[in-house]
């Protein structure tokens, strides 16, 4: 991998900034292409865990609503 790439690199599915006269390889696109993949598991656990939390909440409204 080029340095540039190395120095352009952010973790936890931040914003990739690459140097204009950096080369694009097939290597960096595997790379960007596997970050994509696990930021898409990621949010996909953030949905599931969102409706997790709605489904609690409407069952906390429900027992709620019966007192």
């Amino acid at each position: 991998m080029s340095s540039a790439w190395n120095s352009a690199k952010k973790d936890n599915c931040a914003v990739d900034v690459v140097e204009e006269e950096s080369h694009f390889t097939s290597a960096s696109a595997h790379v960007l292409i596997g970050e994509i993949m696990v930021c898409n598991h990621d949010l996909q656990k953030i949905k599931e865990d969102i409706n997790d939390v709605e489904k609690r909440l409407k069952n906390i409204i429900d027992v709620l609503g019966r007192i």
